[in-house]
């Protein structure tokens, strides 16, 4: 029998158990969640010992492969054993090369903050969720409001061409009219917010949807850093 399938065999047997004990939340005594590290590793363990069966060719090769195989086999454990912080890592080095992301951190009492990198163009953005659909805007602190621009409001089916534009907003287009609706949900990252108040700008005056104060003013925390902008619920 191969190393392969015998290491299958191990994570078939421990998904099983799994399955089967998955209401319990227990597995011969374990969390599942405990359960289910310990198969993975007894497969990895497995892999790694038939390797160095296999390529026992005198003791000094067995040495090396040996030392090999523990090495690989630390290496993993470490990445286990670490996956939170290199997870936290993960979000700041694509947030970074992803400006605009939201890269998500929990500090050690379990609060999570989002944080925000600077784009090419020196402003914050960020991509938003706005009752269920995606927006890329410009986080703004001089807007009183979370303020869509008239495309955008209609590609989330707020149906703009119905409302009353009685509104004399500013923008960077100059004077406009604008039109008062409240959004049932926007959300970045892990914070989520109900009716929300918004300001839908009349069509071609406004060129980017704007993340106002009627949003970020219900933070417990907002940070403006030289390259990072940090927000928490």
């Amino acid at each position: 029998m191969s190393r392969l399938t015998i290491a299958l065999s191990v994570l078939g047997l421990g998904l099983l158990l799994l399955i089967f004990n998955h209401d319990s939340g227990e597995t011969l005594g374990l969390p599942n969640g405990s359960f289910a590290s310990l198969v993975t590793l007894s497969a990895l363990l497995v892999v790694f010992a038939a390797g160095i069966w296999r390529s026992r060719r005198g003791l000094s090769e067995s040495a090396r492969m040996f030392g090999l195989w523990m090495l690989i086999f630390l290496a993993v454990i470490t990445g286990y054993l670490y996956r939170g912080e290199l997870g936290g890592y993960w979000a700041r080095l694509s947030g970074g090369l992803l400006p605009g992301r939201a890269a998500v951190f929990t500090d050690n009492e379990g609060y999570q903050e989002v944080v925000l990198h600077k784009v090419m163009n020196g402003h914050f953005e960020a991509n938003v969720s706005i009752n269920g659909g995606p927006v890329q805007m410009l986080v703004d602190t001089g807007a009183s409001t979370v303020a869509l621009s008239y495309e955008d409001a209609e590609r989330l089916g707020l149906e703009p061409a119905k409302l009353a534009f009685n509104r004399r907003i500013m923008t960077a287009n100059g004077e406009a009219r604008g039109a008062a609706v409240t959004l049932a949900d926007v959300s970045i990252g892990p914070i989520h917010r109900s009716d929300v108040r918004a300001t839908i700008a009349e069509a071609g005056k406004l060129d980017q949807s704007l993340l106002g104060m009627s949003f970020l003013s219900t933070l417990d925390f907002l940070q403006m850093q030289t390259d990072e902008l940090r927000l928490r619920d």
